[in-house]
């Protein structure tokens, strides 16, 4: 038995890496009665067959997982938005973040495109303050573009937002040997057109970096949400307030005594910080446990 990383799916084969080789393998058919698929991440067990197809035989435990993409074992999750086209959408931004927090993944913030709009400092300054790294990129004098490949280091990390933001310009920045097609914007929609085609992790700057289809706002509505109980802990600025609210029920969405209401009209939360907990509570507030399929 041979121990490996999963580096990429596709068509139902998994590319296994191990320190020597990649191996073609299949899954076993037992996967399917325990309702266990592999993923891109998922180090794993598996036997080379000389005459038959290489299987994996295991998947060890994960750190995490997400259903769309699907990954996992993620230790970081950069969140790239671009100024302008598309413009900046702080919810979208807000949602990925908190999912991230409930994943246990650690989110970066990037904001692309700077070179064409100087408002970004604004958002910069509202997710520094709220405790998150937050980096400015521009590909035209590669500013950023160092301290992103800093953090690569060790770490298995993912590229996220809404189509058309850079991710894979700004891949293609990190490192010249990848070569992933860039896609254009649509006007119309406000979205680019996808041009990654399969899950995959590629050896950049001494970690891994997953480069994934469908990694948009709308996959995460429909396949990670978070229920109302535990949104209050995906917001770290909202931390310092637990428990100091006048009632235990408080939902912090608008109620008198809500001591992160208080915060916010106090200028201590960010406004669209709390517009967007507010809207996602609102989304998921008659939704209960056993409607969710994790």
């Amino acid at each position: 038995m041979i121990n490996g990383k999963i580096i990429k799916g596709i068509g139902g084969f998994y590319y296994v890496e191990t320190a020597e080789a990649v191996y073609e393998c299949k899954a076993r058919g037992n996967f399917r009665k325990m309702n266990l698929s592999p993923l891109v991440g998922d180090n794993v067990d598996f036997s080379v067959n000389e005459n038959a197809e290489n299987r994996i035989e295991a998947i060890l435990p994960r750190k995490n997982s997400l259903v769309r993409p699907p990954i996992a074992n993620l230790e970081q999750l950069f969140i790239v938005s671009s100024i302008v086209d598309p413009a900046i959408n702080t919810f979208i931004i807000d949602r990925l973040i908190a999912i991230a927090e409930y994943k246990n993944i650690e989110p970066i913030i990037v904001i692309t495109k700077i070179d064409m709009d100087d408002s970004y400092k604004q958002y910069e300054s509202i997710y520094k303050a709220a405790g998150f790294k937050t980096i400015v990129c521009s590909n035209l004098d590669m500013r950023g573009i160092d301290e992103v490949k800093s953090l690569l280091k060790g770490k298995i990390s993912a590229f996220t937002g809404n189509t058309g933001v850079g991710k894979s310009s700004l891949l293609n920045s990190i490192d010249d040997k990848l070569t992933l097609k860039t896609g254009t914007t649509s006007k119309k929609l406000g979205r680019g057109k996808h041009t990654t085609r399969h899950s995959e992790l590629f050896q950049v700057c001494g970690g891994y970096v997953a480069d994934t289809p469908g990694f948009s706002s709308l996959d995460f509505e429909k396949c990670e949400r978070i229920l109302k109980d535990d949104l209050f802990d995906c917001f770290r600025e909202f931390e310092p307030y637990f428990g100091q609210c006048k009632f235990s029920t408080c939902s912090h969405t608008s109620e008198k005594g809500c001591a992160v209401c208080n915060a916010v009209e106090n200028g201590k939360i960010p406004k669209s910080r709390h517009d967007s907990y507010v809207q996602m509570y609102n989304d998921v507030k008659d939704i209960k446990e056993w409607e969710i399929k994790r």
